[in-house]
């Protein structure tokens, strides 16, 4: 068991051989080098040159994109800080002799990693999906909030509340389509058997007109043609006999609707001859 006088000796012994450290540390605004404490150079210096017992240190400002942002003994300036917008960040305060550059997300991003005033990544707001609205919009330091919507409404992602589904037969419509989390619902006219009738007899007359004006064509078509045979065989022109077209198509006609024996008018030349004949 250790005697109390032995405590009083071990104490002793500690307190003289740290005697000269705890009496010879230097202040706050000092800086120890070879046994000496020097004053430290100011924001923005650097150590040029260290005291002596008979000198003070020499000290020297920080080259162009380097600092120091504190009172300090050292003999190189710190790099300032470079970035890229491929990290989410932009400069917001330029770096001087006393500071380093001072980085902030990019638009629609968030900085997720901080130090002294400085953001040092940055990652991009979540986008809401289909079937959620923003509960809380995303700021420079905090990330966006969705939610999802509730029955009876929907929204796209973009939006901040839920929009409520139409309704179809408040308009006089008939729902197509229900709602859902993530679309409106769709609406349409309605349509009654009194006007699908309506169209199919509209349809069926529109034929019955057009079938009939192709069979009456067809027939005009066919006078025509026998016309201008005939003309052609008689080798005169209709206006040049002074005959109305009347006086000879009244002399063929009864050939048409009463054609002659077998006997009759065998050849060309004999239809040829009773054509001048009834002309």
């Amino acid at each position: 068991m250790i005697s109390g006088l032995q405590i009083i000796f071990i104490f002793a012994t500690f307190f003289s051989s740290n005697f000269e450290h705890c009496f010879c540390m230097c202040a706050w605004t000092e800086y120890e080098v070879d046994g000496e404490c020097c004053p430290m150079c100011a924001r923005g210096h650097r150590v040029y040159t260290h005291c002596t017992e008979d000198t003070v240190p020499i000290c020297v400002p920080c080259l162009h994109s380097t600092f120091l942002d504190a009172p300090n003994g050292l003999t190189e300036c710190f790099n300032c800080t470079m970035c890229e917008q491929s990290q989410g960040l932009r400069e917001n305060t330029a770096c001087t002799q006393a500071s380093d550059t001072v980085f902030e997300p990019l638009d629609g991003y968030y900085c997720t990693d901080q130090y002294r005033g400085s953001c040092r990544l940055a990652d991009k707001h979540t986008n809401c999906s289909t079937g959620q609205y923003i509960k809380q919009r995303g700021t420079a330091s905090k990330d966006t909030e969705c939610a999802e919507c509730p029955d009876g409404t929907f929204s796209n992602g973009s939006l901040h509340i839920c929009q409520p589904h139409s309704k179809c037969e408040g308009l006089g419509l008939t729902e197509i389509k229900a709602g859902t989390r993530s679309s409106d619902a769709e609406c349409g006219n309605k349509t009654s058997a009194a006007l699908i009738a309506g169209v199919v007899v509209f349809v069926v007359i529109v034929a019955v007109v057009v079938v009939f004006f192709k069979v009456k064509h067809k027939t005009f078509s066919c006078r025509d043609w026998f016309k201008t045979q005939l003309a052609e065989n008689h080798m005169i022109p209709i206006e040049e006999t002074g005959f109305q077209e009347s006086t000879a198509l009244s002399s063929v006609m009864p050939m048409l609707t009463n054609p002659p024996d077998r006997s009759g008018f065998k050849s060309k030349d004999s239809l040829h001859s009773f054509i001048r004949y009834s002309l």
